[in-house]
């Protein structure tokens, strides 16, 4: 797996996280599945995601544990 374009997670907003790779926005993440799902969107296998991995993913406020709280 060889991503085209920097994954930016940014941090949490009521209603999510945005999601952007490259400048494009890929989404608003309310949950780890979420974002895999727009990174399987954007081109990447979703087995080989590792939301640990900062060569993949730069997450802004707070890693791939904190997400806003819904309900």
């Amino acid at each position: 797996m060889a991503p085209l374009a920097r994954i930016v997670v940014q941090p949490p907003a009521p209603g999510g996280r945005r999601v952007r790779a490259g400048g494009e926005d890929l989404g608003l993440a309310r949950s780890p599945a979420e974002l895999i799902e727009f990174l399987r969107r954007a081109g990447l296998d979703p087995d080989e995601i590792r939301l640990d991995d900062p060569t993949l993913i730069e997450w802004r406020g707070g890693g791939p544990d904190t997400w806003p709280l819904t309900g």
